[in-house]
């Protein structure tokens, strides 16, 4: 068993504060084999962008991965695991390292005991195969997954295979003594009160809240949640993001979490600018998720723009029908031109050969 002690505590303390924490693709070549080489590539760059940790497995790597017939969780988790250590050796806190656990209760127990075995810190535990469970049996399967390894809570939007948590969920999953986080990521506002409701009735302050509201980044990051507790105000806040979103523009996404972060420390009130660029934000995220479609082409997206960067060599994803929507190519030719400052193509042509080469 393994539980938040086990984590370092300089990891804790990343996790707590908040960080960027970008979702990490898949390379695959054009023939439709792993591409090892950009596979690499793509997690130093998200190191040399300034990410505090990288979550590898999860919906943004293409759940695909997870089935045995496609082999390639155990692959991929170990090569990010080994970019990580490698890029520990010089940092003063290592990074935080996420691993996204899938499927029914056995496959996410032993899922979790590999990743625990390769060095992650703890586990984005997915409830997407679990459509059929009611919330005894959803909780029963939090617990399995916790006492193999720390919990990172996951509230998926229903759009792309998720299920409508409720508040009494969410203040049960709460009392499981090793939850460190919980990923936020319903894309509604009246879910994500939910769960940040519920953490702040537990009590549990050791309890990272990180958004994956790819559609509403900047204001979940600066926004305080006030609530009524014992007579008391408890006020409660999302530290970080765990974003598919952060997967594109990473260098960029890094300064604009750093400015979130310095007018929630003043305490001073959000700046016009600011509050503007969370409307850019969300302009990019709708044509990189494609949200015209129904989310149907948000992997792909993301995948488009890396390769036209230079950092994959084919957009391509593991079912090759999986493709960007009509249309969606013009809408991030859009976003690039009216938000120049939210990309980081420079940054990225500064360095991607000794990404790729290194």
């Amino acid at each position: 068993m393994s539980n938040q002690s086990s984590i370092p505590s300089t990891v804790l303390e990343t996790l707590r504060e908040g960080c960027v924490i970008p979702a990490h693709p898949l390379a695959i070549t054009e023939e439709g084999s792993f591409d090892e080489r950009h596979q690499r590539a793509l997690t130093r760059y998200y190191i040399a962008a300034g990410a505090g940790g990288l979550a590898v497995g999860v919906h943004t790597t293409q759940f695909a991965i997870h089935d045995p017939n496609v082999g390639l969780y155990e692959p991929v988790l170990n090569i990010a695991a080994e970019e990580m250590d490698h890029a520990d050796e010089t940092r003063e806190r290592p990074i935080v390292r996420v691993a996204g656990v899938i499927g029914e209760t056995r496959q996410v127990v032993r899922e979790a005991m590999l990743a625990r075995e390769l060095g992650y810190h703890a586990a984005l535990l997915s409830l997407a195969a679990m459509g059929h469970a009611n919330e005894d049996e959803l909780i029963a399967h939090c617990h399995a997954a916790a006492d193999v390894l720390p919990l990172f809570g996951f509230y998926l939007q229903p759009a792309v295979g998720g299920r409508v948590l409720s508040y009494e969920f969410w203040r049960r999953f709460c009392e499981i003594e090793n939850v460190v986080a919980v990923k936020i990521a319903p894309f509604n506002r009246y879910q994500t009160l939910d769960v940040v409701r519920a953490v702040a009735d537990s009590g549990r302050v050791d309890i990272a809240l990180y958004t994956g509201n790819d559609d509403n980044i900047v204001m979940d990051l600066v926004t305080p949640y006030h609530f009524q507790r014992e007579g008391k105000i408890a006020e409660r806040r999302i530290a970080g993001g765990l974003l598919g979103h952060w997967a594109v523009w990473t260098h960029a996404a890094v300064r604009l979490f750093d400015e979130c972060r310095e007018v929630v420390k003043s305490g001073g009130q959000i700046p016009p600018e600011l509050a503007a660029k969370a409307i850019e934000a969300t302009d990019c995220n709708a044509a990189l998720f494609d949200a015209a479609n129904g989310f149907a082409g948000c992997i792909a997206g993301i995948n488009q723009v890396l390769y036209e960067q230079g950092l994959l060599a084919s957009p391509r994803l593991l079912d090759p029908n999986e493709r960007m929507s009509p249309g969606q190519s013009d809408e991030l030719e859009r976003v690039r031109r009216a938000y120049p400052h939210l990309m980081d193509d420079e940054f990225i042509a500064e360095h991607r050969d000794e990404w790729i080469s290194g």
